[in-house]
């Protein structure tokens, strides 16, 4: 049977209309997807510059795991990939159960999502800002500080020195080393004490008096303007007032203490007969809460992953709550019915029908702790991106950051979009099998 007129016409004209529509976005796919892909593989064989370089085989992929700037960035990415997609699944299911029992779960989904808003580079900013280790800049330190005050308290001597031979600083502490027996007088001057360091309340240091059956003694800022005695009161040198001192017996055991006056005498009364060492306390050379260094080699890692969790913990939530929202509400009743307590209900029930999107949100997450960069390079200082380094970023300097090595970087790039690939086909499978 002959086709009807202008049929094939037609055909032609939906594929034309096809291609015409699909042609740009092919192109466009070519020239900035596959080009480059195949381009960097090449590349990936060659020298420092390339196609200009000398043909090396695959010394840029034994360089990879020989050096060990780049073998820290493979360490670090197992650690971001073995920690953030598991918390930041379960916080985004923790916060997506929660928002379903309160009143304000607008507002809390908001504010939580918020941060999805904002590019991770501002965000590296803000949190680098935030992780500053003086309190009175970084807000986190300043946190710090205040739950750091209500246990301990910083000393009113914190920069003290002793002024004499005769005093030996030892463990914190400041010892007299000359023997006190019932009667004598410790005479312990400090030194390295600004004006404004000085104790309010200070008045001028008078040398106690010896007492039978007491041991007394001063503290005082040994200096006198215009030049003084070490290890002498002297006019115009105030005491200390408030300092702890300790009296110790010949086993160095502490057995009284007491705090000094205004004129920074002090006074152990009934002393037993023996032999005995004053010492200033550790506590009045306190230091205060100095913060810590979450930017530091030690603790840039775990740093770099709070800041992270805190961004996507939102996406999390935003997709495990559209889950849970459409998941059937009569299995929950029934199982609260056949008398599951919630925590039940929530372990065998809520998340075996929520395993579908929390894997969703598991992978999606693994892709992305693979390519991190912008947070790292914001956050990070210069200092400790070294110890802060993850593939994508030690590609990024390897390359384009000063050492220009393109053979190196291309092959760090090979190596990380191999990483991605059994990601990406476990995603696909799994969106055939949900299909």
């Amino acid at each position: 049977m002959a086709a009807p007129p202008g049929a094939n016409t037609a055909g032609v004209s939906r594929y034309f209309t096809g291609a015409l529509f699909l042609g740009p976005a092919f192109v466009l796919l070519i020239v900035w997807m596959v080009y480059p892909a195949v381009y960097t593989v090449v590349r990936s064989f060659f020298g420092r510059n390339g196609y200009l370089g000398a043909w090396v085989g695959f010394a840029n992929y034994q360089h990879l795991f020989t050096t060990s700037t780049l073998l820290r960035a493979i360490e670090n990415n197992a650690i971001w990939v073995a920690v953030v997609p598991a918390l930041v699944t379960a916080i985004g299911l923790i916060f997506a159960v929660l928002t379903e029992r309160v009143g304000w779960a607008v507002a809390f989904k908001t504010v939580v999502f918020l941060p999805m808003a904002v590019s991770a580079f501002a965000t590296g900013v803000t949190w680098r800002i935030l992780y500053q280790q003086d309190p009175n800049l970084g807000a986190i330190n300043a946190l710090g500080r205040s739950v750091h005050s209500v246990f301990a308290t910083p000393g009113v001597l914190q920069n003290a020195l002793p002024s004499s031979t005769a005093l030996k600083a030892k463990g914190g502490t400041v010892v007299l080393t000359t023997p006190l027996k019932p009667g004598s007088v410790a005479l312990l001057g400090l030194t390295g004490i600004a004006p404004d360091a000085v104790p309010k309340g200070a008045k001028q240091a008078v040398k106690a008096q010896s007492k039978p059956g007491d041991i007394t003694g001063t503290v005082w800022r040994d200096f006198k303007p215009g030049g003084g005695k070490p290890g002498v009161v002297e006019s115009q040198e105030v005491g200390l007032p408030g300092v702890t001192i300790e009296l110790r017996d010949a086993s160095g055991k502490t057995v009284k203490t007491t705090k000094s006056g205004d004129d920074g005498t002090f006074d152990f009364t009934q002393v037993p007969s023996g032999t005995y060492q004053a010492a200033i306390g550790k506590q009045t050379f306190a230091k205060p809460f100095g913060g810590y260094s979450w930017l530091g080699p030690k603790l840039i890692t775990p740093s770099l992953l709070i800041a992270y969790i805190w961004i996507w913990a939102g996406f999390a939530m935003v997709v495990i709550g559209a889950g849970l929202a459409a998941m059937p509400r009569d299995v929950l009743e029934a199982a609260r019915t056949d008398g599951g307590t919630e925590w039940q209900v929530f372990r065998r029930v809520t998340v075996p029908l929520l395993a579908p999107v929390l894997s969703v949100v598991f992978i999606t997450m693994i892709i992305n702790v693979l390519k991190v960069f912008d947070l790292v390079i914001a956050l990070a200082p210069e200092s400790t991106q070294a110890n802060a380094n993850v593939i994508a970023l030690a590609m990024w300097r390897t390359a384009f950051g000063g050492e220009n090595d393109f053979g190196t970087g291309s092959a760090i790039a090979v190596f990380l979009f191999l990483l991605v690939i059994p990601v990406l086909a476990l995603n696909i499978r799994r969106f055939k099998r949900d299909v």
